[in-house]
């Protein structure tokens, strides 16, 4: 087991991690940069040291610096949270080189499924049903316009090297494919400075499912109960739940086993989640793989009660998992809501500031998670999420009233909150039923609540 462990992230998840090492007796580093050089990350951990100025780039991108603190400080591994390093290809195969255990797949497995395109063809090629769309990368948009005829419109051009909702285009008639392919690609060149694209058919309505999966690198995978992130806006996951209410046991078996298939198709170690698409008939349709721990891990280790951060530490020592399939339950139900400094009525434009007072709610069943306090600033340069708040229950129908509760209970300070967006979201019909599609948010929701605080305003 390692002595000590690097952790190339911050916030929130820098903090689960550091839980989950001083649990198993490691000791833990912090890396941050000039902007969060007073974060609550930093101060909780053994050491910390400072890897370059505020912007992404110059910190927590700096593959260089954040090596050269692990090999200064002794650590012996490296645990890249999720976001920024997380599903580097390049960064794992760095570690590698400098004899640092990334805790993570290998680099090869991450450039094979970082590819959305190099994905779906590998998937294909293992008997996991995938959306219908292009064989490979899709050169220009005449081939894509082919394409599109054939599975039928409407379609989604996506760019292979995607993530975060960017060179994504829907397309619905032959007309606009043209411009769109070309947007994508020229948006996918800036994002990601690669431009290689691929085509799927669109799956709608559908459920937006994921299931967890945790591999050894000793042969053994197990998948866990699967987690419904079908409440999005704009194709980001807004609040998660797991189990999904409508799928059945013998569903849930199969997809489970469709997989673990896929996990074994590549081999894969450590922790991962699987996407697929739901379609109303409930066919499940690969999407892709995130080859790292997810922000919505929490839920799944409360339904599960498996602790999955330990898994991957343990996993990157050697260790067999803790757990076989056989002994996979669900306990229960559970929801997570992420609030985030964020104006939902101005286009969710980001909101960045002091905290002036938090007070955070509690109660049996609810778990908090969270990079800040009272007194600390949220930074402009990062990602505005202010803190995770999970409900655990044995039922949905209680669930969901604890999770209401908390999030009525929450109050800050100083910067403006999703956290009224949120509640109401979870009121509404669809959502306590459960039977919520991926287009919900945007399509139904979001016009509605726009539409009634203009009323509300006019009113006052």
């Amino acid at each position: 087991m390692f002595d000590k462990v690097l952790i190339a992230n911050r916030g929130e998840i820098a903090i689960r991690v550091m839980r989950a090492l001083r649990e198993l007796g490691i000791s833990s580093v912090a890396v941050y940069s000039t902007a969060d050089k007073d974060a609550q990350h930093v101060r909780e951990a053994d050491e910390a040291v400072c890897i370059g100025s505020a912007q992404p780039a110059a910190s927590y991108l700096n593959m260089q610096n954040i090596v050269s603190a692990a090999l200064l400080t002794g650590a012996q591994a490296i645990h890249p949270g999720y976001g920024f390093l997380s599903e580097s290809e390049e960064f794992a195969q760095l570690c590698e080189e400098c004899h640092l255990t990334f805790i993570g797949p290998k680099s090869q497995t991450i450039s094979l499924m970082g590819n959305k395109a190099n994905a779906r063809m590998t998937m294909q090629q293992n008997h996991v049903p995938v959306i219908p769309g292009s064989e490979g990368f899709v050169q220009n948009s005449q081939e894509a316009l082919q394409i599109a005829q054939e599975v039928g419109f409407p379609v989604m051009i996506k760019a292979a090297a995607g993530g975060g909702g960017k060179g994504i285009r829907k397309v619905t008639c032959a007309e606009d494919l043209a411009d769109a392919f070309l947007q994508a690609q020229e948006e996918a060149q800036l994002s990601f400075g690669d431009n290689r694209m691929y085509l799927e058919k669109v799956i709608s309505p559908a459920k937006h499912i994921e299931v967890q999966v945790l591999a050894d690198q000793n042969g053994h995978a197990v998948a866990l109960p699967e987690r419904d992130c079908s409440l999005q806006r704009r194709q980001q996951k807004v609040i998660e739940e797991t189990p999904c209410s409508v799928i059945q046991d013998d569903e849930r078996q199969n997809l489970q086993e469709v997989a673990l298939r896929a996990v074994k198709a590549i081999n894969y170690e450590n922790v991962g989640t699987i996407e697929f698409l739901m379609d109303p008939q409930h066919n499940f349709y690969f999407m892709e793989m995130n080859t790292r721990i997810q922000v919505e891990h929490s839920i799944t280790e409360e339904v599960s009660q498996v602790d999955l951060i330990k898994e991957q530490i343990n996993i990157a020592a050697g260790q067999n998992l803790s757990l076989t399939q056989a002994d996979v339950r669900i306990h229960g139900t559970a929801i997570e809501a992420r609030i985030n400094a964020e104006d939902p009525l101005h286009g969710f434009r980001p909101q960045a500031g002091h905290i002036q007072q938090m007070t955070l709610p509690g109660g049996l069943g609810i778990r908090l998670e969270s990079g800040v306090t009272s007194g600390d600033n949220v930074s402009p340069f990062y990602d505005s999420m202010i803190i995770k708040i999970i409900a655990h229950a044995t039922n949905r129908k209680l669930v969901l009233r604890r999770i209401i509760d908390a999030l009525n209970e929450f109050e800050i300070q100083g910067l403006t909150t999703n956290r009224e967006f949120l509640v109401a979201l979870l009121k509404q019909p669809i959502v306590q039923q459960g039977e919520y599609l991926t287009n919900y948010i945007d399509k139904e929701f979001l016009p509605l609540y726009t539409m009634q605080a203009d009323v509300s305003e006019e009113a006052d």
